[in-house]
């Protein structure tokens, strides 16, 4: 893994904007928010180099209601993966408020989601919050990705005798 990541943000991965129009659908009425997160565009498979946005981080603690999304800053990571966020407009309004344009200083794309929530209804913002062009890229995203072991060590783990990593479990 490369210490710096490139300044150029290709797109988004069909898969997660499929899982970004899911979620803003499913937590209807009230708003969702969440944080963008990108992959090396090397590491799946494309031939240029620059990031792919692949994920979604949902902070714990995040308070939603029909008018707005809070989260807590504390709890919002600061990583190199990140380059911006997510969240909608109950109302289908694609175009961000001034409570929004507080949020997005951080990041390089901010995305709106606004009902009903189809491809057609979302837009992407600089942190200006101007409309800024993002490219849905078709990669196929690694599975279980998240956590740097396999159901096979976990099993193993549980098996050895001597409390372990996961003894807290039983």
């Amino acid at each position: 893994m490369r210490l710096f990541r490139s300044s150029e943000l290709l797109g988004i991965a069909r898969e997660t904007m499929e899982f970004i129009l899911e979620a803003c659908e499913d937590t209807h009425p009230n708003e969702y928010m969440g944080f963008l997160r990108a992959e090396d565009a090397r590491t799946l498979g494309l031939d240029r180099s620059g990031q792919v946005i692949t994920d979604i981080l949902v902070v714990p603690g995040t308070e939603s209601s029909p008018v707005s999304a809070t989260v807590k800053t504390n709890m919002k990571p600061n990583d190199l993966k990140s380059v911006g966020s997510v969240h909608s407009h109950p109302n289908g309004v694609l175009r961000p408020s001034d409570a929004d344009l507080d949020t997005f200083g951080q990041g390089e794309v901010h995305l709106i989601v606004g009902a009903p929530y189809g491809w057609g209804n979302w837009k992407a913002f600089d942190n200006a919050g101007e409309p800024t062009h993002l490219d849905v890229v078709d990669v196929e995203l690694p599975e279980n990705r998240f956590f740097d072991f396999t159901q096979e060590d976990i099993d193993a783990e549980l098996e050895r005798d001597d409390g372990g990593f996961f003894s807290w479990l039983r």
